[in-house]
């Protein structure tokens, strides 16, 4: 009898949790995506970053997961601090801007788009490489973005 409460109060947190992380919004719906993209390729320019672009929505756990994971692990946090200017876009409201950029959502969400300084796409990133588990692996993240920033693109944009 136990071992049977222990198990439905296992579950029951797990919902619980599964359900508060869904239920956080970090992408603004209403948002005008391509005003922000604009104001984050111009400071890119100034800062001489990379534009970093996470596109998803609050209706994909997946995406709130990665979101907080950039904000809650120090070095992925540093790496993308140091190289990019980020931008959020919901992915089912901004059809338009999702052909600008090549149609991402073709491999699932979220999916980051990295344009250089110039607003140029130049690179489309499947998440789903960078997990491990149920999460996302420090040394994939990192290794991406480093592959992506502005010193490593330098000669080849």
């Amino acid at each position: 009898m136990i071992t049977k409460r222990l198990s439905l109060f296992v579950v029951l947190i797990f919902l619980c949790t599964l359900s508060s992380v869904a239920q956080k919004k970090v992408y603004n719906e209403k948002a005008d995506a391509q005003k922000e993209l604009n104001v984050a390729i111009k400071k890119a320019k100034g800062e001489n970053k990379n534009v970093f672009v996470k596109i998803g929505g609050n209706w994909c756990p997946w995406c709130i997961m990665f979101h907080n994971y950039t904000k809650e692990n120090k070095r992925v946090h540093k790496v993308l601090k140091n190289n990019y200017i980020e931008v959020l876009v919901s992915a089912r409201e901004n059809k338009e801007l999702m052909k600008k950029l090549g149609n991402p959502g073709r491999f699932g969400y979220p999916v980051f788009v990295i344009l250089n300084k110039k607003g140029k796409v130049i690179h489309i990133q499947d998440s789903g490489l960078l997990e491990k588990g149920r999460g996302y692996d420090e040394k994939k993240v990192v290794g991406f973005l480093k592959n992506w920033s502005p010193k490593a693109t330098k000669y080849t944009l």
